[in-house]
Order: C-alpha cells, then sequence, then structure tokens
C-alpha cells in the first residue's frame, strides 16, 4: 500500500471507520475513497457491484456496519444478522470480482463463546455457544472471517480479518438503545449530573470483565496490519487490560463527564 494506492474505507462516518481515515491522512494518504450510504448501498448487490466497477479501489478496509449494544441487538436480531451477512457478502464478493489487491475485514470480540476461556484466543473460535444476546450479531462477523478465509483457499486473494475488542473515542454512539456499554455509561452519568439525579443504574451485577481499546489505536494496528500482514488466520486487537464494569462506573464517576 503506497502513498498513490486508491484506498477504499466502507463505512468511513462510523467511529471505526473514521479513525482509520484520519490515520491514513495522517500518513501522507489523499487517494481515499468514501461514499455515504446514500450514494452506494453496501447492503444491495447491484450497488455494490457497480460502485467497485467504477472506481476500481486497490485496498478496502471493511468497517461497515450494523452495530449496536445489548438493547439493540437483542431487539433487532433479524436486522443485525440480515445487514451485516449482505454488506460483507457484497463488499468481499465485489472485491474478488474487481481484483482488489487486499481487503481487510474488521469484526468483533463477540464472535467467541461466551465461556470461552480468558484471555481470549484467536483459536477459541466456534468451540461453544455464544451469548444469546448478541448472537445474530456475532454469527454475521463469523461469516464475514470465513468468507475472507474462503475466498483465499479458492480464489488466492489477500483478504484478512482483524478482531477489535470493545471500543471507544470520537464518532462514538450515546443513544441508550443503541451504544455500547462505555458511552451509554458517559451518557447516563451526563444526564445525571445535569438533572440532578441522585444515582445512576448500571445493568446486571457489575462483576463481567471488558477489555477497552481507543479506536485510534485500533487503526494504528489496522494500518500496521495492512501494510505487514498477509495470513489466512484472523487476528485479536486489543490492549491486553480487563476492567469490571462495576470499576468502569466508579471510574467515569469520578473523573467526571
Amino acid at each position: 500500500m503506497n502513498k498513490n494506492s486508491l484506498i477504499y474505507v466502507a463505512g468511513h462516518h462510523g467511529m471505526v471507520g473514521s479513525a482509520i481515515v484520519r490515520k491514513l491522512q495522517s500518513e501522507g494518504f489523499t487517494n481515499i475513497l468514501t461514499a455515504k450510504s446514500s450514494e452506494v448501498d453496501l447492503r444491495n448487490q447491484q450497488a455494490t457491484h457497480d460502485f467497485f466497477v467504477k472506481h476500481k479501489p486497490q485496498y478496502v478496509f471493511l468497517a461497515a456496519a450494523k452495530v449496536g449494544g445489548i438493547v439493540a441487538n437483542n431487539l433487532y436480531r433479524a436486522d443485525f444478522l440480515y445487514e451485516n451477512l449482505m454488506i460483507e457478502c457484497n463488499v468481499i464478493h465485489s472485491a474478488y470480482q474487481t481484483n482488489v489487491t487486499k481487503l481487510m475485514f474488521l469484526g468483533s470480540s463477540c464472535i467467541y463463546p461466551k465461556l470461552a476461556p480468558q484471555p481470549l484466543k484467536e483459536d477459541h473460535l466456534l468451540t461453544g455457544t455464544l451469548e444469546q444476546t448478541n448472537e445474530p450479531y456475532a454469527i454475521a462477523k463469523i461469516a464475514g472471517i470465513k468468507l475472507c478465509e474462503s475466498y483465499r483457499r479458492q480464489y488466492g486473494f489477500n483478504f484478512i480479518s482483524v478482531m477489535p475488542t470493545n471500543l471507544y473515542g470520537p464518532n462514538d454512539n450515546y443513544s441508550l438503545q443503541n451504544s455500547h456499554v462505555l458511552p451509554a455509561l458517559l451518557r447516563k452519568f451526563y444526564t445525571a449530573i445535569n438533572d440532578n439525579q441522585p444515582y445512576v443504574e448500571i445493568w446486571g451485577t457489575g462483576s463481567p470483565l471488558r477489555e477497552f481499546l481507543h479506536v485510534d489505536d485500533l487503526a494504528d494496528a489496522c494500518f500496521f496490519l495492512m501494510q505487514s500482514y498477509n495470513e489466512e488466520q484472523f487476528i485479536n486487537i486489543g490492549s491486553g487490560v480487563d476492567i469490571s464494569i462495576k470499576d468502569l462506573a466508579i471510574l467515569v464517576k469520578n473523573n467526571g463527564v
């Protein structure tokens, strides 16, 4: 990947996609292809194919996805499964059809079994039952990994996959209905302070452990791997440090919002 390469960042408005665009720009890359959903609906096979044929990107970061927290994943199960499957299938297949040099698929740590040993390792994939609340989303992300793996094996294309841990940073989603745990906590404490509420409600026991990574650190890792990693095995990307939900809530509370 060089400064003259045409690089398509799918999902550039999202937290991950926008971080990748910032990273590319900071490294001096200017030939960056982006498109709003109003310009190309990646859920539509023909529209996606036509977009790839027209622009012929050489490198693709596949960060486009329908995302959300526990509530959204559990309520809109069909939407999360269908839309993410369509996006992955259409982009990966169009990349193959138009001879993209290299593609990176971004998944999620929810692909791992609910009771997988800690720390999570890549070979834990498909060794147990998934967490029920976000199973459709996880299945879609597993399918993306297997698509990249299969296009490598059958057609010899350099399609790789990375699995980020829980992310936070610019362009995050702070909706209480659709956000992940950290932005939801920030929103709850912000609202409580503004409305003089006496307490903030945290779901569950607070004991589950989560690992968090700033999205710009993820972008650094993706940039590095796009240039240097060319293997079939997907790679976990994380900080290696866990924190309980309770301690995370206390951290947000003590540091203000």
